[in-house]
């Protein structure tokens, strides 16, 4: 069964509703915001006091060196680490994210960078893995290929030939918008994207980076993992700067520029942001 054509479903999957503009969320409060959170490792502190806003129908860029924090951040809102201090806030309200189940049933979804698809599956098999429909105790084929087709339609991926081709016959820019449609496939309304465009050609990150878009213009927050200050800028909403393990840095998009968001990621000051020197925080 070939995947659907490039218009938006008049059904749209779940997890994935009508376009929307970034304007409607605006007087809302964040959708996931994190107050204060602290992590360590026995004798080594990871996150000191840390937090991130992370609005609904905006990008949001994550940037920072390597040993930064940014993965540990990460899977400390995805439940794979718990916060040894701080607050956890979804849609206002506090919570407590113990286990990926947990993240996944506030509808947080994280994207990571080995994507964590089975190459000798098929599209729809890889969408469904762990989550197949069943009908009279037999796989419900027609329902699982309906619902793949219909997300991948409201994507706007139309480059693969047909969506019950093995994964390990697809490119990489393929295959990372088949892990982001399985992500968004279950009510999702975070989407975090771990280096979604490393090792990607030209072309192939283009058209991931029109899928992040349109994540966004379908109202679901989006946090964007990137090294590549170039993907950033063509994306991001907004940018956060971790530097060991300390926020130093978030703010509109337009606030920065890229030899700012070095200093910040470098130095965690900047003498180019409009502030005083020793200004650590944008926002």
């Amino acid at each position: 069964m070939d995947a659907a054509p490039p218009s938006l479903p008049s059904q749209p999957s779940p997890g994935l509703g009508a376009p929307v503009g970034a304007s409607a969320s605006a007087a809302a409060p964040p959708l996931l915001s994190l107050r204060g959170i602290s992590k360590h490792f026995g004798a080594v502190q990871a996150l000191y006091g840390v937090d991130l806003d992370l609005p609904a129908a905006h990008v949001t860029a994550l940037c920072g060196d390597n040993g930064a924090g940014k993965s540990v951040l990460t899977k400390t809102i995805a439940g794979i680490h718990q916060p040894d201090g701080g607050e956890i806030l979804w849609e206002g309200r506090p919570v407590h994210i113990r286990n990926p189940n947990d993240a996944a049933a506030l509808g947080i979804q994280t994207v990571y960078q080995d994507l964590a698809l089975a190459d000798n599956l098929d599209i729809v098999q890889n969408m469904f893995l762990g989550r197949e429909r069943l009908r009279r105790g037999l796989l419900d084929e027609e329902s699982m290929e309906q619902a793949a087709a219909t997300t991948l339609a409201g994507l706007r991926v139309t480059t693969v030939r047909s969506i019950r081709q093995p994964v390990a016959t697809l490119s990489g820019g393929q295959r990372q918008a088949v892990a982001v449609a399985k992500a968004v496939m279950w009510n999702s309304k975070l989407v975090m994207l771990d280096e979604p465009t490393a090792a990607l050609g030209v072309a192939q990150t283009a058209m991931v980076l029109d899928l992040v878009k349109r994540l966004k213009d379908h109202g679901l927050a989006v946090m964007v993992i990137s090294h590549n200050l170039n993907d950033v800028f063509e994306v991001a909403d907004r940018i956060a700067v971790l530097r060991l393990g300390r926020m130093v840095a978030q703010d509109d998009a337009s606030a920065f520029d890229r030899e700012t968001v070095v200093d910040f990621m470098t130095s965690g000051v900047s003498r180019r942001s409009g502030g005083p020197a020793d200004s650590t925080v944008l926002d």
